[in-house]
Protein backbone atom coordinates (compact mmCIF):
# COMPACT_ATOMS: atom_id res chain seq x y z
CA UNK A 1 0.00 0.00 0.00
CA UNK A 2 0.93 3.22 -1.00
CA UNK A 3 1.90 5.87 1.94
CA UNK A 4 -0.31 8.29 0.79
CA UNK A 5 -3.15 6.03 1.30
CA UNK A 6 -1.93 4.00 3.88
CA UNK A 7 -1.95 7.36 5.97
CA UNK A 8 -5.79 8.35 4.20
CA UNK A 9 -6.85 5.24 5.78
CA UNK A 10 -4.97 5.40 9.69
CA UNK A 11 -6.81 6.40 12.70
CA UNK A 12 -3.93 8.64 13.18
CA UNK A 13 -5.34 11.33 10.96
CA UNK A 14 -8.35 11.58 11.91
CA UNK A 15 -7.83 11.72 15.46
CA UNK A 16 -4.63 14.45 14.65
CA UNK A 17 -7.37 17.18 16.48
CA UNK A 18 -7.04 15.01 19.67
CA UNK A 19 -3.44 14.63 20.06
CA UNK A 20 -2.54 18.05 18.32
CA UNK A 21 -4.87 19.53 20.60
CA UNK A 22 -2.68 17.58 23.52
CA UNK A 23 0.27 19.58 22.21
CA UNK A 24 -1.05 23.17 22.04
CA UNK A 25 -2.64 23.15 25.07
CA UNK A 26 0.38 21.66 27.00
CA UNK A 27 3.15 23.80 25.24
CA UNK A 28 1.03 26.85 25.39
CA UNK A 29 -0.50 26.94 28.49
CA UNK A 30 0.78 24.22 30.69
CA UNK A 31 4.09 24.38 29.79
CA UNK A 32 4.02 28.38 30.68
CA UNK A 33 2.19 27.86 33.77
CA UNK A 34 5.12 28.14 36.36
CA UNK A 35 7.31 30.21 34.11
CA UNK A 36 6.46 32.88 31.65
CA UNK A 37 7.68 33.22 28.05
CA UNK A 38 9.36 36.33 29.48
CA UNK A 39 11.28 34.57 32.21
CA UNK A 40 11.84 31.89 30.19
CA UNK A 41 13.93 33.82 27.39
CA UNK A 42 15.45 35.96 29.98
CA UNK A 43 17.53 32.85 30.96
CA UNK A 44 20.04 31.10 31.66
CA UNK A 45 19.32 28.69 28.93
CA UNK A 46 20.68 25.86 28.04
CA UNK A 47 19.44 23.33 25.26
CA UNK A 48 19.28 19.94 27.73
CA UNK A 49 17.54 21.54 30.10
CA UNK A 50 14.63 23.34 27.84
CA UNK A 51 14.58 20.11 25.96
CA UNK A 52 13.98 18.41 29.11
CA UNK A 53 11.20 20.63 30.38
CA UNK A 54 9.72 20.44 26.86
CA UNK A 55 9.26 16.51 27.08
CA UNK A 56 8.42 16.35 30.45
CA UNK A 57 4.65 16.88 29.54
CA UNK A 58 4.07 14.86 26.87
CA UNK A 59 6.31 10.89 27.57
CA UNK A 60 3.14 9.42 28.80
CA UNK A 61 0.83 10.85 26.45
CA UNK A 62 2.97 9.98 23.50
CA UNK A 63 3.12 6.38 24.84
CA UNK A 64 -0.82 6.31 25.72
CA UNK A 65 -1.88 7.19 22.30
CA UNK A 66 0.76 5.35 20.28
CA UNK A 67 -0.79 2.67 21.67
CA UNK A 68 -4.62 3.20 21.06
CA UNK A 69 -3.36 4.02 17.21
CA UNK A 70 -1.56 0.50 16.93
CA UNK A 71 -4.18 -1.47 18.87
CA UNK A 72 -6.44 0.32 16.35
CA UNK A 73 -4.41 -0.46 12.98
CA UNK A 74 -3.91 -4.14 14.57
CA UNK A 75 -7.26 -4.89 15.40
CA UNK A 76 -8.12 -3.52 11.39
CA UNK A 77 -5.49 -6.43 10.00
CA UNK A 78 -7.10 -8.91 12.14
CA UNK A 79 -10.40 -7.55 10.96
CA UNK A 80 -9.74 -7.27 7.20
CA UNK A 81 -7.46 -10.76 7.31
CA UNK A 82 -4.50 -9.56 5.78
CA UNK A 83 -2.78 -12.80 7.23
CA UNK A 84 -4.99 -14.72 5.02
CA UNK A 85 -4.93 -12.48 1.83
CA UNK A 86 -1.01 -12.39 2.13
CA UNK A 87 0.03 -15.25 3.33
CA UNK A 88 3.75 -15.19 1.65
CA UNK A 89 4.43 -11.65 3.13
CA UNK A 90 6.48 -11.89 6.35
CA UNK A 91 3.90 -10.77 9.30
CA UNK A 92 6.54 -8.28 11.10
CA UNK A 93 6.43 -6.38 6.75
CA UNK A 94 3.05 -6.16 7.01
CA UNK A 95 2.54 -5.17 10.49
CA UNK A 96 5.65 -2.51 10.36
CA UNK A 97 3.60 -0.75 7.01
CA UNK A 98 1.06 -0.56 9.27
CA UNK A 99 2.46 1.00 12.14
CA UNK A 100 4.10 3.39 10.44
CA UNK A 101 1.26 6.11 10.83
CA UNK A 102 0.62 5.20 14.81
CA UNK A 103 3.95 5.54 15.42
CA UNK A 104 4.23 8.76 13.27
CA UNK A 105 2.09 10.46 15.72
CA UNK A 106 3.58 9.65 18.89
CA UNK A 107 7.01 11.23 17.49
CA UNK A 108 5.00 14.18 16.71
CA UNK A 109 4.06 14.44 20.00
CA UNK A 110 7.43 14.26 21.41
CA UNK A 111 9.41 15.94 18.61
CA UNK A 112 7.05 19.30 17.87
CA UNK A 113 7.10 20.61 21.30
CA UNK A 114 10.90 20.13 21.49
CA UNK A 115 11.75 22.18 18.18
CA UNK A 116 8.94 24.77 19.40
CA UNK A 117 10.60 25.27 22.87
CA UNK A 118 14.02 25.75 21.17
CA UNK A 119 12.57 28.15 18.40
CA UNK A 120 11.32 29.75 21.33
CA UNK A 121 14.53 29.94 22.93
CA UNK A 122 16.55 30.32 19.75
CA UNK A 123 18.47 27.17 20.70
CA UNK A 124 20.77 25.06 18.78
CA UNK A 125 20.32 21.63 19.69
CA UNK A 126 23.54 19.14 20.28
CA UNK A 127 23.64 15.29 19.80
CA UNK A 128 24.01 15.23 24.13
CA UNK A 129 20.93 17.62 24.42
CA UNK A 130 18.78 15.42 22.14
CA UNK A 131 19.11 12.06 23.95
CA UNK A 132 15.70 12.10 25.45
CA UNK A 133 14.09 12.82 22.41
CA UNK A 134 15.82 10.33 20.88
CA UNK A 135 14.78 7.93 23.78
CA UNK A 136 10.99 8.54 23.63
CA UNK A 137 11.04 8.11 20.07
CA UNK A 138 12.56 4.48 20.46
CA UNK A 139 10.13 3.73 23.11
CA UNK A 140 7.33 4.99 21.17
CA UNK A 141 8.30 2.56 18.58
CA UNK A 142 7.90 -0.17 21.14
CA UNK A 143 4.51 0.88 22.17
CA UNK A 144 3.36 0.46 18.90
CA UNK A 145 4.29 -3.27 18.77
CA UNK A 146 2.44 -3.73 21.60
CA UNK A 147 -0.46 -2.10 20.58
CA UNK A 148 -0.19 -4.21 17.50
CA UNK A 149 -0.26 -7.48 19.32
CA UNK A 150 -3.07 -6.27 22.01
CA UNK A 151 -5.82 -5.53 18.90
CA UNK A 152 -4.68 -8.77 17.71
CA UNK A 153 -5.43 -10.14 21.02
CA UNK A 154 -8.65 -8.09 22.23
CA UNK A 155 -11.79 -6.47 20.45
CA UNK A 156 -10.18 -2.75 19.34
CA UNK A 157 -13.05 -1.22 19.90
CA UNK A 158 -12.56 -1.92 23.83
CA UNK A 159 -8.62 -2.51 23.90
CA UNK A 160 -7.38 0.22 22.13
CA UNK A 161 -9.13 3.39 24.59
CA UNK A 162 -8.46 1.17 27.58
CA UNK A 163 -5.37 0.53 26.57
CA UNK A 164 -4.23 3.87 26.61
CA UNK A 165 -6.35 5.04 29.64
CA UNK A 166 -3.75 2.37 31.11
CA UNK A 167 -0.61 3.31 30.09
CA UNK A 168 -1.36 7.23 30.76
CA UNK A 169 -2.20 6.25 34.39
CA UNK A 170 0.89 3.47 34.93
CA UNK A 171 2.87 6.23 33.18
CA UNK A 172 2.56 9.37 34.77
CA UNK A 173 2.06 7.31 38.04
CA UNK A 174 5.25 6.38 38.28
CA UNK A 175 6.52 9.85 38.87
CA UNK A 176 4.76 9.55 42.24
CA UNK A 177 6.94 6.85 43.33
CA UNK A 178 10.14 7.00 45.98
CA UNK A 179 9.44 3.30 47.46
CA UNK A 180 10.47 1.53 45.18
CA UNK A 181 12.35 4.45 43.55
CA UNK A 182 12.88 2.14 40.28
CA UNK A 183 10.09 2.62 38.48
CA UNK A 184 10.27 6.46 38.12
CA UNK A 185 13.93 5.66 36.31
CA UNK A 186 12.52 2.32 34.13
CA UNK A 187 9.03 3.93 33.02
CA UNK A 188 10.52 6.01 30.00
CA UNK A 189 9.04 9.17 31.77
CA UNK A 190 12.31 10.56 32.84
CA UNK A 191 12.38 11.46 36.54
CA UNK A 192 16.02 13.34 36.60
CA UNK A 193 15.99 17.00 36.51
CA UNK A 194 18.63 18.27 34.34
CA UNK A 195 20.50 21.62 35.29
CA UNK A 196 22.41 24.26 33.32
CA UNK A 197 25.59 22.76 31.71
CA UNK A 198 24.19 19.31 32.44
CA UNK A 199 23.11 16.29 29.94
CA UNK A 200 21.69 12.86 30.67
CA UNK A 201 24.38 10.44 31.00
CA UNK A 202 24.17 7.34 28.71
CA UNK A 203 22.70 5.09 31.06
CA UNK A 204 19.89 7.46 31.85
CA UNK A 205 18.43 6.84 28.75
CA UNK A 206 19.49 3.45 28.04
CA UNK A 207 17.54 1.95 31.10
CA UNK A 208 14.00 2.70 30.13
CA UNK A 209 14.72 2.53 26.02
CA UNK A 210 16.47 -1.31 26.49
CA UNK A 211 12.96 -2.17 28.98
CA UNK A 212 10.10 -1.22 26.96
CA UNK A 213 12.40 -2.60 23.64
CA UNK A 214 12.96 -6.01 25.52
CA UNK A 215 9.43 -6.35 26.72
CA UNK A 216 8.14 -5.49 23.00
CA UNK A 217 10.64 -7.52 21.45
CA UNK A 218 9.59 -10.42 23.88
CA UNK A 219 5.97 -10.05 22.81
CA UNK A 220 6.20 -9.57 19.41
CA UNK A 221 8.16 -13.22 19.49
CA UNK A 222 5.20 -14.66 20.70
CA UNK A 223 2.90 -13.56 18.44
CA UNK A 224 5.33 -14.75 15.66
CA UNK A 225 5.25 -17.76 13.74
CA UNK A 226 7.20 -19.88 12.04
CA UNK A 227 9.49 -23.18 12.63
CA UNK A 228 11.48 -21.97 15.01
CA UNK A 229 9.18 -19.93 17.12
CA UNK A 230 9.47 -21.76 20.57
CA UNK A 231 13.41 -20.79 20.94
CA UNK A 232 12.95 -17.25 19.53
CA UNK A 233 9.96 -17.29 22.29
CA UNK A 234 11.97 -18.65 25.25
CA UNK A 235 15.07 -16.69 24.11
CA UNK A 236 13.00 -13.20 23.64
CA UNK A 237 11.75 -13.83 27.09
CA UNK A 238 14.77 -14.58 29.49
CA UNK A 239 16.44 -11.24 27.72
CA UNK A 240 13.08 -9.62 28.73
CA UNK A 241 13.09 -10.85 32.46
CA UNK A 242 16.80 -10.13 32.48
CA UNK A 243 17.03 -6.96 31.06
CA UNK A 244 14.31 -5.53 33.49
CA UNK A 245 15.98 -7.19 36.69
CA UNK A 246 19.33 -5.88 35.71
CA UNK A 247 17.24 -2.47 34.86
CA UNK A 248 15.29 -2.18 37.68
CA UNK A 249 18.74 -2.96 40.51
CA UNK A 250 20.85 -0.35 38.69
CA UNK A 251 17.86 2.45 38.88
CA UNK A 252 17.36 1.33 42.76
CA UNK A 253 20.46 3.00 43.31
CA UNK A 254 19.50 6.22 41.62
CA UNK A 255 17.10 9.03 43.85
CA UNK A 256 14.25 10.10 43.15
CA UNK A 257 14.89 12.81 40.89
CA UNK A 258 18.61 12.33 40.60
CA UNK A 259 19.41 10.00 38.15
CA UNK A 260 23.10 10.03 36.56
CA UNK A 261 23.88 13.16 34.93
CA UNK A 262 27.26 14.82 33.38
CA UNK A 263 27.71 18.22 34.64
CA UNK A 264 29.95 20.78 33.16
CA UNK A 265 29.45 21.19 28.95
CA UNK A 266 28.67 24.78 29.38
CA UNK A 267 31.00 27.27 27.72
CA UNK A 268 32.51 30.06 29.42
CA UNK A 269 34.20 33.20 28.54
CA UNK A 270 37.28 34.34 30.34
CA UNK A 271 38.77 37.78 31.37
CA UNK A 272 41.83 38.92 33.24
CA UNK A 273 44.41 37.75 35.21
CA UNK A 274 45.08 36.82 39.06
CA UNK A 275 42.35 36.16 39.04
CA UNK A 276 41.03 35.27 35.99
CA UNK A 277 37.12 35.31 36.08
CA UNK A 278 35.12 33.20 33.49
CA UNK A 279 31.39 33.06 33.38
CA UNK A 280 28.53 31.25 31.56
CA UNK A 281 28.21 32.75 28.05
CA UNK A 282 24.75 31.31 28.17
CA UNK A 283 23.58 32.74 31.17
CA UNK A 284 22.23 36.04 30.59
CA UNK A 285 24.71 37.82 32.60
CA UNK A 286 28.11 37.55 30.59
CA UNK A 287 27.64 41.48 29.12
CA UNK A 288 28.54 42.11 32.50
CA UNK A 289 31.46 40.39 32.78
CA UNK A 290 33.96 42.88 32.70
CA UNK A 291 32.17 44.99 35.63
CA UNK A 292 32.25 41.61 37.61
CA UNK A 293 36.19 40.94 36.85
CA UNK A 294 36.32 44.72 38.19
CA UNK A 295 34.20 44.01 41.40
CA UNK A 296 35.98 40.55 41.65
CA UNK A 297 39.73 42.41 41.78
CA UNK A 298 38.73 45.47 43.81
CA UNK A 299 37.27 43.33 46.54
CA UNK A 300 40.41 41.16 46.66
CA UNK A 301 42.52 44.52 46.44
CA UNK A 302 40.79 46.01 48.89
CA UNK A 303 40.80 43.45 52.00
CA UNK A 304 44.64 42.73 51.26
CA UNK A 305 45.47 46.63 51.35
CA UNK A 306 42.66 46.53 55.04
CA UNK A 307 45.16 43.72 56.39
CA UNK A 308 43.36 40.74 55.48
CA UNK A 309 45.27 37.45 54.85
CA UNK A 310 43.97 36.85 51.19
CA UNK A 311 45.30 33.99 49.02
CA UNK A 312 44.28 35.53 45.62
CA UNK A 313 42.90 32.42 43.54
CA UNK A 314 44.51 32.21 40.01
CA UNK A 315 40.79 31.53 39.13
CA UNK A 316 37.48 32.71 39.82
CA UNK A 317 34.91 30.40 38.04
CA UNK A 318 30.57 30.92 37.67
CA UNK A 319 29.28 28.43 39.79
CA UNK A 320 26.26 28.38 36.91
CA UNK A 321 28.34 26.68 35.08
CA UNK A 322 28.13 23.56 37.60
CA UNK A 323 24.32 24.75 38.74
CA UNK A 324 24.30 21.61 41.43
CA UNK A 325 26.39 21.70 44.14
CA UNK A 326 26.52 18.25 44.16
CA UNK A 327 28.07 18.09 40.76
CA UNK A 328 30.16 21.47 41.04
CA UNK A 329 33.95 20.66 42.08
CA UNK A 330 34.41 22.12 45.54
CA UNK A 331 36.71 25.49 46.06
CA UNK A 332 40.18 25.28 46.43
CA UNK A 333 42.53 27.75 47.17
CA UNK A 334 43.60 28.56 42.99
CA UNK A 335 39.73 28.19 42.32
CA UNK A 336 37.20 29.26 44.18
CA UNK A 337 33.40 28.85 42.66
CA UNK A 338 31.29 31.41 42.77
CA UNK A 339 27.37 32.36 41.67
CA UNK A 340 28.66 35.20 39.64
CA UNK A 341 26.24 35.08 37.15
CA UNK A 342 23.25 34.92 39.59
CA UNK A 343 24.73 37.99 41.40
CA UNK A 344 24.76 39.83 38.04
CA UNK A 345 21.49 39.20 37.46
CA UNK A 346 19.89 40.07 40.53
CA UNK A 347 21.65 43.35 39.66
CA UNK A 348 20.25 46.29 38.29
CA UNK A 349 21.91 47.64 34.99
CA UNK A 350 24.49 49.78 35.17
CA UNK A 351 24.88 49.42 38.63
CA UNK A 352 27.18 48.07 40.87
CA UNK A 353 27.12 44.40 41.58
CA UNK A 354 26.80 43.84 45.92
CA UNK A 355 26.62 39.73 45.46
CA UNK A 356 29.58 39.62 43.97
CA UNK A 357 31.12 41.47 46.44
CA UNK A 358 29.22 39.51 49.65
CA UNK A 359 30.31 36.34 47.00
CA UNK A 360 34.30 37.43 47.33
CA UNK A 361 33.61 38.25 51.36
CA UNK A 362 32.63 34.72 52.35
CA UNK A 363 35.32 33.40 50.32
CA UNK A 364 38.09 35.59 51.57
CA UNK A 365 37.84 36.01 55.33
CA UNK A 366 39.24 32.48 56.68
CA UNK A 367 39.56 31.46 60.27
CA UNK A 368 41.80 28.78 62.39
CA UNK A 369 38.86 26.94 62.58
CA UNK A 370 35.60 25.90 61.39
CA UNK A 371 32.25 26.68 62.93
CA UNK A 372 29.25 24.90 62.76
CA UNK A 373 27.08 24.93 59.74
CA UNK A 374 23.66 25.20 61.82
CA UNK A 375 23.26 27.65 65.25
CA UNK A 376 22.24 25.72 68.15
CA UNK A 377 19.15 28.36 69.88
CA UNK A 378 19.92 25.64 72.42
CA UNK A 379 23.67 25.61 72.97
CA UNK A 380 26.93 27.69 73.34
CA UNK A 381 27.10 30.51 71.01
CA UNK A 382 29.01 32.87 72.41
CA UNK A 383 31.43 32.49 68.89
CA UNK A 384 28.91 33.77 66.83
CA UNK A 385 29.50 37.46 68.20
CA UNK A 386 33.38 37.51 67.85
CA UNK A 387 33.14 35.74 64.40
CA UNK A 388 30.22 38.01 62.73
CA UNK A 389 31.81 41.14 64.29
CA UNK A 390 35.58 40.14 62.94
CA UNK A 391 33.15 39.57 59.05
CA UNK A 392 31.61 42.70 59.39
CA UNK A 393 34.08 44.47 59.93
CA UNK A 394 35.74 42.63 56.42
CA UNK A 395 32.59 43.61 55.05
CA UNK A 396 32.28 47.05 55.72
CA UNK A 397 35.98 47.23 53.65
CA UNK A 398 34.38 46.22 50.17
CA UNK A 399 31.21 47.77 51.14
CA UNK A 400 29.37 44.18 51.48
CA UNK A 401 27.62 45.06 54.46
CA UNK A 402 24.30 45.38 53.64
CA UNK A 403 23.98 41.35 52.27
CA UNK A 404 26.14 40.55 55.08
CA UNK A 405 23.35 41.72 57.65
CA UNK A 406 20.71 40.90 56.15
CA UNK A 407 21.73 37.17 56.07
CA UNK A 408 22.86 37.57 59.94
CA UNK A 409 19.84 39.00 60.85
CA UNK A 410 17.64 35.72 59.01
CA UNK A 411 20.08 33.88 61.09
CA UNK A 412 20.03 35.99 64.78
CA UNK A 413 15.88 35.18 64.21
CA UNK A 414 16.11 31.99 66.06
CA UNK A 415 17.29 33.53 69.13
CA UNK A 416 15.23 35.58 71.32
CA UNK A 417 17.58 38.20 71.71
CA UNK A 418 18.21 38.13 68.08
CA UNK A 419 18.42 42.35 68.09
CA UNK A 420 20.26 42.48 71.15
CA UNK A 421 22.65 39.99 69.27
CA UNK A 422 22.59 41.75 65.78
CA UNK A 423 23.35 45.05 68.04
CA UNK A 424 26.58 43.85 69.73
CA UNK A 425 27.66 42.36 66.52
CA UNK A 426 27.35 45.83 65.15
CA UNK A 427 29.07 47.51 68.35
CA UNK A 428 32.65 45.88 67.81
CA UNK A 429 32.49 45.84 64.36
CA UNK A 430 32.39 49.86 64.53
CA UNK A 431 34.80 49.52 67.62
CA UNK A 432 37.17 47.83 65.38
CA UNK A 433 36.83 50.37 62.39
CA UNK A 434 36.93 53.25 64.69
CA UNK A 435 40.87 52.33 65.58
CA UNK A 436 42.98 54.92 64.76
CA UNK A 437 45.93 53.29 62.36
CA UNK A 438 45.53 50.07 60.25
CA UNK A 439 48.22 48.55 61.92
CA UNK A 440 45.62 48.45 65.20
CA UNK A 441 42.35 47.67 63.06
CA UNK A 442 44.37 44.58 61.46
CA UNK A 443 45.50 43.83 64.50
CA UNK A 444 41.75 43.67 66.07
CA UNK A 445 40.20 41.59 63.15
CA UNK A 446 42.77 38.82 63.90
CA UNK A 447 42.35 39.09 67.89
CA UNK A 448 38.37 38.68 66.81
CA UNK A 449 39.22 35.91 64.61
CA UNK A 450 41.13 34.09 67.58
CA UNK A 451 38.35 35.04 70.18
CA UNK A 452 35.62 33.34 68.26
CA UNK A 453 37.70 30.10 67.60
CA UNK A 454 39.00 30.18 71.62
CA UNK A 455 34.54 30.30 72.28
CA UNK A 456 34.19 27.89 70.11
CA UNK A 457 32.32 24.64 72.08
CA UNK A 458 34.27 21.17 72.37
CA UNK A 459 33.31 18.13 70.14
CA UNK A 460 31.80 15.35 72.23
CA UNK A 461 35.16 13.52 71.99
CA UNK A 462 36.78 16.81 73.68
CA UNK A 463 38.30 17.70 70.48
CA UNK A 464 38.25 21.02 69.14
CA UNK A 465 37.91 22.61 65.98
CA UNK A 466 39.28 22.20 62.53
CA UNK A 467 40.49 24.76 60.14
CA UNK A 468 37.87 26.07 58.18
CA UNK A 469 36.56 28.98 56.59
CA UNK A 470 33.54 31.29 56.52
CA UNK A 471 32.56 30.92 53.01
CA UNK A 472 31.97 27.27 54.29
CA UNK A 473 28.69 28.09 55.49
CA UNK A 474 26.88 30.13 52.83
Amino acid sequence: MKFRALLRSSAALWTTPVWGGIIAFYFFYALHLQDPYEEVIAGPLWAGQQVAIALDYFYAFAYAITLGLATWEGGRLKRDRVWDLAPSRARWRVAGQALVPAAGAGWAILLLPVVMRLVETRLLPTPAAVLPLVMGMGIVCAYAVLGCVLGHLAPRVIAAPFGSVATFYVIAKTSTYSDPVWPRHVSGQLSTSIAFGEYYSAVTVLVPLLVATAVAAAVAAWWSRGPRRVPLRILATAAALGTVVVSARTASGWGVVDGPVSAGHASAHCTGTAPRVCMAESGGAIERLDDVQAEVTGSLEKLRAAGVDVTVPSTVTDGLLYERTRTRPRSTTSTWWLPLTAQAEAASPGSRITGVRYAILLSAVTFPCSFPAMIDPGGSNAWIINRDAAVLWAAYTIDAQEPFLRWRADEYAQFANGPEVLAKVRERAAKGRALPTAAQRTAWFEQEKAKACRQMPKRPDGSGATTGSQGAES
